[in-house]
């Protein structure tokens, strides 16, 4: 599916600035776009990239005025956040018309629940009532519990475990807030990856990407009842005990260790080797490797430690009672 920047910029009743007869295929996140990409800036922490970009075309509100040149036609909308969910639901009302009229896989999804379209490597064992979806890859070797649920699109490499539950490839948790107080959806057009040697718990859950893909990088072990939101990136070995969560776009280093409950904010990154105690959570970046952490917002553990103590000495709320 090809689009001319004139025919977006029509929808969106923006204003082109470049070619209007640039051509794109598809959306993207501006960090990862390539040639034929539309991608869209309405966060200043990202505006580096708009100078660096390979995107085709690019969103931005019309009160931006770059810095330096830009390398892709720009078009200028009131609103580039609630523009984006525009623009994703016309991705997404193509991409069915697409897929309409085949036939093949309504009369398959009677009689069981894997799509023709679905790949699945040697080796790999699925239990029942699992679901997978459309041009879903999965590997070799791996196994998948009863009511596992694998959305279109998303890759599951080899040797993963999926437990009983898992959701792999939902929709990330995209809303754009407009004026009357009510909420549009912005369609989630990515994927999820899952690479090798992954295992993930019962009834977890991994949103796919709004643009992109949602990474597990290799070794990743999640338990029960985990989040992770849509285009988060989770380093190779990285553990996530029960009921912890990592916000949407948030990007976690290799070998971290996030104790139950805890929690990481979105669109922040982690250092590699970060341990994050229980029921404590990230709210800023961290960038020194190795790094321990406690409380909310969370700290350094030593720090907490000391702080804590004072706390029992002053009969604040979780010291000792006094008499």
């Amino acid at each position: 599916m090809e689009i001319t920047a004139q025919t977006l910029a029509e929808l969106l009743g923006g204003e082109i600035i470049g070619d209007p007869q640039t051509v794109v295929t598809g959306p993207a996140r501006i960090e990862q776009a390539r040639k034929g990409d539309v991608c869209f800036f309405a966060n200043p922490k990202y505006e580096r990239y708009i100078y660096q970009t390979k995107a085709s075309v690019l969103l931005v509100n019309r009160t931006f005025e770059p810095r330096q040149p830009v390398p892709a036609t720009l078009i200028k909308v009131d609103d580039a956040y609630q523009s984006v969910s525009v623009l994703l639901d016309f991705f997404s009302r193509m991409r069915h018309q697409e897929k309409r009229g085949n036939r093949l896989w309504a009369r398959l999804s009677l009689r069981r629940s894997v799509a023709c379209s679905a790949r699945i490597g040697k080796g790999t064992y699925l239990y029942p009532q699992v679901y997978v979806g459309p041009n879903v890859k999965i590997g070799k070797n791996c196994r998948l519990y009863p009511g596992v649920r694998i959305y279109h699109d998303c890759i599951i490499g080899d040797n993963c475990i999926l437990h009983a539950g898992a959701v792999i490839g939902a929709d990330g948790f995209g809303f754009a807030p407009l004026e009357d107080g009510t909420y549009r959806k912005i369609q989630q057009l990515g994927n999820v990856v899952i690479e090798d040697d992954v295992e993930i718990g019962a009834n977890a859950t991994v949103d796919r990407a709004t643009m992109g893909s949602t990474i597990v990088h290799k070794g990743v072990k999640i338990d029960n009842l985990c989040q992770v939101g849509h285009n988060v990136e989770l380093g190779e070995n990285t553990v996530m005990a029960a009921m912890s969560g990592i916000a949407g776009s948030a990007k976690i280093g290799k070998n971290c260790m996030f104790g139950g409950q805890s929690g990481v904010c979105g669109h922040i990154s982690v250092a590699d080797n970060t341990k994050l105690a229980g029921l404590s959570a990230i709210q800023g970046n961290v960038r020194k490797p190795g790094t321990t952490l406690m409380g909310w917002p969370a700290i350094d553990y030593g720090t907490y430690m000391r702080a804590y103590a004072l706390f029992r000495k002053s009969g604040l709320p979780g010291g000792p009672d006094k008499k």
